[in-house]
Order: structure tokens, then sequence, then C-alpha cells
């Protein structure tokens, strides 16, 4: 049947038309606006809605599917993957505990893993050690790290999805949720077909911004308490032509440099203007591919990764940036003289921006403690992980610095998946409920696989049981967890 839709001020404020801004930035007044109507037709029902196709959204649509439920997945690019093949990141960080000795994180995340390598894409985390080249010679926080091939993910995830049964919708964009009072009915989405509606007994946001949930009109937050900054995004891009060898030699003559490869030669380019970018290091990943490196060093900050016009400067800064370190890699750095640039994201890599208010809020003290919770239904371990919003520096270090410090291994709640106010909705990724210091360190994309699962999990119960996702059984939630391969213990 069809359904009414009006375009609404928060919809339009989540977009960034907020009225013209002066040069100062302030808003000069309210924004002039039009009046819309449309008859959207409702073309497929669904158990179990995902929005986004991510880590998080891969996590939970495959898990959905494979317990029973009728399982659709929307993402607006042409595959899956989100900001592990959309944005270039990568490697996966750690799914091991900090002790190095247990892997923590299994089910889908492994499962995807061990398909890629067997395919020739990726490298099992319990081969790569911290301070190898292909950990970026990083040895805090990056033991077990993974390799991987953006192309390889995108194949894989797809046919994990489609053999389990996910219905896909690749190129759609959300648009707004479908709503009866508090309850998520489904999702106005809009592709090369149009507008069109779904209708779904349980959506799960997996946007990484929260869109679902702040939309639906769940309590959120974003960036920093006093002013709303968030962490800088960066572009990544990858280099061909490297001699890894003469890489690996650099970094073994320079200890001093742990964690701040190229430092030296950085302050060096700054002196002499050859460095502009506010870091003080070059992180550097070598890949499945020899001569292949990731390079996470771009950095745009002050910026909103919720507003379309703060996107864009960051997307057209973040490509100058590639192109000053592309010449500065190949004038400087040891092992990058022949260097070429052969890829950057398709889009920004964005590490934060709205994190929903959950039933539990995770903070640092239940990281550090680390508090057990009877809901359990993910592991961590990867340490607090800041980049600063003003200045250089930044990273896992950087947090630890700080005094943020967090256990060899740590629980995530089922709770903080579940938004406060929404009905029939819950939430995995980076937009999970967290202070932004314990979101700094469960952000990583292993980790969004993992709550990305158990939210699929807890949407196909909640189906199955006829029951809101908040009451769902968490005894039967960790069985069926675990029957999928979950790690929900580190003993």
């Amino acid at each position: 049947m069809p359904l009414d839709t009006t375009c609404c001020d928060r919809y339009n404020q989540m977009h960034g038309y907020l009225g013209e801004e002066s040069v100062d930035g302030s808003q000069s007044g309210a924004p002039r606006t039009v009046s819309m109507q449309r008859q959207v037709p409702v073309v497929e029902d669904a158990d179990v809605l995902v929005i986004g196709g991510g880590p998080a959204g891969i996590g939970a649509a495959v898990a959905a599917a494979r317990n029973g439920v009728k399982t659709i997945l929307v993402e607006q690019y042409g595959f899956l993957g989100g900001a592990a093949t959309a944005a270039l990141v990568g490697p996966f960080m750690t799914s091991y505990s900090a002790d190095g000795e247990t892997q923590i994180i299994g089910g889908v995340f492994d499962e995807l893993v061990r398909r890629m390598e067997a395919l020739g894409g990726a490298t099992h985390p319990g081969r790569v050690r911290a301070g190898s080249a292909e950990a970026g010679f990083y040895r805090f926080g990056h033991d077990h790290v993974t390799p991987f091939e953006s192309e390889t993910l995108k194949l894989v995830a797809a046919e994990m999805a489609l053999e389990s049964g996910v219905r896909l919708w690749l190129h759609t964009r959300f648009i707004e949720p479908l709503m009866e009072g508090r309850w998520v009915r489904g999702a106005i989405v809009h592709n090369k077909s149009g507008l069109q509606a779904i209708a779904a007994r349980v959506v799960v946001d997996c946007t990484a911004d929260a869109d679902v949930a702040y939309l639906a009109g769940a309590p959120t937050l974003k960036g920093r308490p006093e002013d709303g900054l968030t962490q800088p995004m960066t572009m990544f891009f990858r280099v061909g032509g490297v001699d890894d060898k003469v890489v690996e030699a650099y970094a073994a003559a320079h200890p001093e440099e742990e964690g701040r490869l190229f430092h030296s030669l950085v302050e060096e380019g700054k002196a002499r203007g050859a460095f502009t970018i506010a870091r003080d290091k070059i992180g550097v990943y070598r890949t499945t591919q020899p001569g292949v490196w990731r390079v996470n060093t771009s950095r745009m900050q002050r910026l909103d990764g919720t507003n379309a016009a703060h996107l864009t400067e960051a997307e057209i800064v973040g490509r100058r940036q590639v192109a000053e370190l592309m010449r500065f890699l190949r004038d400087s750095a040891p092992g990058f003289e022949h260097a070429t640039l052969l890829d950057t994201g398709a889009q920004v890599g964005v590490r934060e921006t709205r994190r929903i208010v959950g039933e539990h809020v995770l903070s640092i003290e239940d990281l550090a403690t680390p508090r057990h919770f009877e809901d359990v239904v993910a592991l961590g371990s990867f340490p607090v992980d800041l980049h600063p919003e003003i200045g250089d520096g930044g990273g896992t270090d950087t947090g630890r610095e700080r005094g943020f410090v967090t256990a060899p291994v740590y629980e995530v709640p089922y709770r903080s998946l579940v938004p406060m106010n929404v009905e029939q909705l819950l939430v995995a990724g980076r937009c999970l409920s967290a202070t932004r210091e314990a979101l700094a360190a469960v952000r990583i994309m292993p980790m969004c696989f993992a709550t990305g699962q158990a939210a699929g999990v807890g949407a196909a119960l909640a189906v199955q049981d006829e029951t809101s996702p908040r009451r769902v059984s968490v005894a039967r939630l960790r069985q069926v967890l675990q029957g999928q391969g979950a790690i929900l213990s580190a003993s």
C-alpha cells in the first residue's frame, strides 16, 4: 500500500541544510523550505532490515538470515565492506587479547577472513605479530592485525550474504525511518527506481553515523562534550612500487621511531616546508601484495562527518594531502623513491560522528576494570585510539598518554546496542552506546563485525519470539551467537 512521507526539519538538519552561514560559520537565520508530499510504494516486507553494508551490517545481515528470518541489507554503494572497501581502511585491527595469546573475535568476522585467505586476499591474524610491516611497525595495540585486499572482501562478503539468504539492495540510500509512534516499522529508501518503502519488523542501524536512530528520535551524542568536535578524518590511499626490504631495514635501524615511523624525516620536512599536514609520523602498512602499502596519514580536522559540506571539504583536502604525501614519500622516505599512487578511497575515512544513548553507556571504566556483563555479546582488547581534534600526534599512544587504560580483554553488553526511547530498532558498529573515550577503543572493524552479529541475532530472535529487541532472552541470544562461532569468553 502507498505511504505518505513528508520532508522534515530533522532530515534537513541531518544533511546540513541549516541555512546560510556567515564567514565565521554562524547561522544567518532559518533555512528556506519547500513542502513535499509523495505516495511511496511499499515494495518489500522484511523480518529484519539492516541499513548499511559495512562490517557491522555484514555481521548483522548474515547472522539474522542464518537464524531463519527474511533479511534485507541496504547499502549505498555497489559493494559491501563500508570503510574497509569504500574508504580503503586497513588492516583490520586486532581480534586477539592484548597479550596476543587468545583469539577473542570469531564468528562472521573469522569466517570472512579465512575465506578471503583461501583466495589469497588476506592473512589470518594468527600469523601476523606486533612490530611487523603488516602492523605498521607498531607494537602497542597492533598484535595480530589482519592484512586484507578490499577487492577480495567485496566478493567474499557478498557471497556470504547471498549464501546465508540475505536479499541485497545495493546502490540504495536510506532516507528516513517509517515510524508508528516510537516504533520503527521499516524505512524509506531511494535508488534508480525512485523512492521506495521497505516494511520491516525490526531494523538494525549499521550506518556508522546512527542515521536511523537519530531520525527515529533516539537520543544521540556527538564529539567532545564542550564543543562537539570529533576526531579527524583521513583519506586512505595505496601505493605500489615500494621496496619492502628497504622500508623494513629503516624501521629496524630506528627503534626509537616505534609507533612514529619516519618521525625524524617528517620533522625535517616541516622545517623546510615540504610537510604541512598535522601529523608527526607516517602510518604505512604492508599489504598482502609485494611492494603495495596502505598509507594512513592524511588528517582533516574540525569537520563534521554528518554535514555534507564538511564531507565535501574533507574529500577535496584529503586528496590534496595525498598528493603532498606522495611527493614527500618519493623525496624523503627510504624505499618509497619509486612509489606510485594506486588509488584513494572512494570516500574519506571517518572516525567519529554520532553515538546513541542506549540502555547501557559503555564507559572507559567498564573497559579498564574490566566489568563483567551478564549480557556480554562481544569481546575487545584494542586500546583507546584518540586522534586530536586540533594539532598533530594521536593514536593509541595518545590514549595511553591521557591515562586511558584498557584491560587485556573487556566486554561489550547487548544493552549498548539497544537505543533509548525507540522500539524495534538495534544499533551496531561505530555508533553504539558508549562514551567517546570508550568508543575510541571499540570502533575498530573487527568489533563492528562482532556487535553487528550480535544485533543481527537479537533482531532475529525478536522476530521469532514476537517481542521487542530489548526484551529478547539474553541466555538464548548468547547461545545462538556461540552456535554461530562468536567468542563470548576469553577463558
